[in-house]
């Protein structure tokens, strides 16, 4: 009596060819990218939330800018909002010192609210860059993934029809059963890809909602280095817009 034949994932490593086990290896390396950048996003994620909320309760429970520029040389900023806030007050800084010796090189041309301007829209651009590192891999794997498992599929059932039809037999149970094998190339292909796809949608939006925050700090941070006020507050109205109005933002510890 013949053994029947055991088929299964052991069975078809054992008998694929060595395209299909590089496919197999690409979509190994694509998990492992995955994965890793889902825990180390979810990381930064958790240790983010943790900096900004401590960061936003000292700022908003703080006396004045001068406090949060000491608070802020005691310990490195740590968070987007936080290094928003230092880089702003470095340039009211820079600029009120070199005001009075006029615009030596073109950073220190303009305007204090447009020097301080300047540097805010360059922090908030590098924090962009920072929040959507490692997207393009996130979503080149959830693209890509079904296709190469698709790929390795229709590779194992171009192999099992030659091999059957290289034997002469073609009952039901010799095709079934390796074309079923070659099926699990695209389940792999989706196990990788439907990770990636969550984890992608997941840091958009929050990437989304976390500068969108930003945004609005960066408005009330404007404000108060303009004017020593909040956006909200009609007694600075008119001097918020003032163009040139001199900082005072002291060195900490002066």
């Amino acid at each position: 009596m013949e053994t029947p034949q055991v088929l299964g994932f052991t069975h078809f490593l054992a008998q694929t060819d060595s395209i299909g086990r590089f496919l197999l290896a690409v979509l190994l390396l694509m998990s492992v990218i995955t994965w890793y950048l889902i825990a180390v996003k979810s990381i930064s994620a958790v240790l983010q939330s943790r900096l900004t909320r401590r960061f936003l309760a000292n700022f908003a429970n703080a006396s004045s800018l001068q406090s949060v520029a000491a608070g802020l040389e005691q310990q490195q900023p740590g968070g987007p909002f936080s290094r928003l806030a230092w880089q702003a007050i470095a340039a009211a800084r820079h600029h009120q010192q070199h005001r009075e010796r006029g615009a030596g090189k073109l950073d220190d041309a303009g305007s204090a609210a447009e020097f301080v301007t300047r540097a805010m829209r360059r922090v908030i651009g590098e924090e962009t860059a920072r929040c959507e590192s490692g997207l393009t891999a996130l979503a080149s794997v959830g693209s890509t993934a079904p296709f190469v498992g698709l790929f390795g599929t229709v590779w194992g059932v171009y192999h099992a029809l030659a091999a059957i039809g290289q034997s002469g037999q073609g009952t039901l149970d010799q095709v079934a059963g390796p074309v079923g094998e070659a099926l699990i190339m695209t389940a792999l292909g989706l196990a990788v890809a439907i990770p990636a796809v969550l984890a992608y949608n997941f840091t958009v939006r929050r990437n989304r909602l976390v500068l969108a925050q930003l945004d609005a700090f960066t408005h009330d941070l404007f404000a108060f280095l303009t004017t020593g006020s909040n956006v909200g507050d009609p007694a600075d109205s008119a001097q918020a817009t003032t163009p040139g109005r001199p900082f005072t933002i002291a060195k900490a510890g002066a």
